[in-house]
């Protein structure tokens, strides 16, 4: 699918994986709403082709007005949407103080899982009634998992059940959005160079990267990206979950 005047939807486009991809793909040639919150895009870099877009993706109603505002030109339809929108507190399902938080349980499934969603079924629902290209295509949804829905550590029950709850959501939306020429897919990242990990010392993150394979260090962002362009410009990738990782296989602890 081609980039060029059309519009692409990148959630939690602030920082991060998102705002890497944000400007990956406005460089492609769309125009790119970046969704996050208004504070992340207060503080969002300054790329052409960008615009922050304040939402938040647990807001039906503020979901809905993003997709309706970069749906609101014919001559570049939206065509792409990126969730990378996300967080990840860690917690043990019994720790020092007792069960883990479920409000906080609850709060990481809703955003990672359910904001994904959100935006997800918005959005079809808007390029489902776009024009299709000259090949039957009407857009593409990327979503983000992580390596923790399949190799989820100590701490991590929250979130790696919110990312396996995208793993498993990618093969029925692509069979689901098939019939409007929406094609749906999910990447899964391993370690990767985050304001997550800004508060780090460099010791851990050696540690960390010394446990990949190969290449031996930690993802950059804009290899996600480049990822990303690449899910969007193969047309036959449909309804699977591909792991960027260098071979890590995360260790229970």
């Amino acid at each position: 699918m081609q980039l060029p005047n059309t519009t692409a939807i990148v959630t939690g486009g602030a920082s991060g994986l998102g705002a890497a991809t944000a400007a990956a793909v406005a460089s492609a040639g769309a125009r790119v709403l970046a969704l996050d919150l208004p504070e992340a895009c207060a503080g969002g870099p300054s790329v052409d082709g960008v615009s922050y877009v304040p939402t938040d993706v647990t807001s039906e109603e503020q979901v809905r007005a993003a997709v309706g505002q970069a749906s609101d030109d014919p001559r570049r339809p939206l065509r792409t949407v990126v969730n990378c929108a996300g967080i990840g507190p860690s917690a043990r399902v019994l720790g020092r103080k007792g069960v883990h938080d479920l409000a906080l349980f609850r709060t990481v499934v809703e955003v990672n899982l359910v904001g994904s969603f959100t935006v997800l079924a918005i959005a079809a629902e808007a390029i489902a009634a776009s024009e299709p290209d000259p090949q039957g295509q009407r857009g593409v949804v990327v979503n983000t998992a992580s390596i923790a829905a399949f190799d989820g550590q100590v701490g991590q029950a929250a979130y790696s059940a919110s990312k396996g709850g995208i793993v498993g959501l990618t093969l029925p939306a692509a069979r689901d959005l098939a019939q409007h020429g929406i094609r749906v897919m999910t990447i899964a990242p391993g370690i990767v160079e985050t304001p997550m990990l800004a508060t780090v010392s460099e010791e851990v993150r050696a540690g960390l990267a010394a446990g990949v394979p190969f290449p031996q260090r930690l993802a950059r962002p804009e290899e996600y990206a480049q990822l990303v362009l690449a899910v969007i410009d193969h047309d036959y990738l449909n309804g699977e979950t591909i792991r960027m990782d260098g071979a890590l296989r995360m260790a229970p602890r």
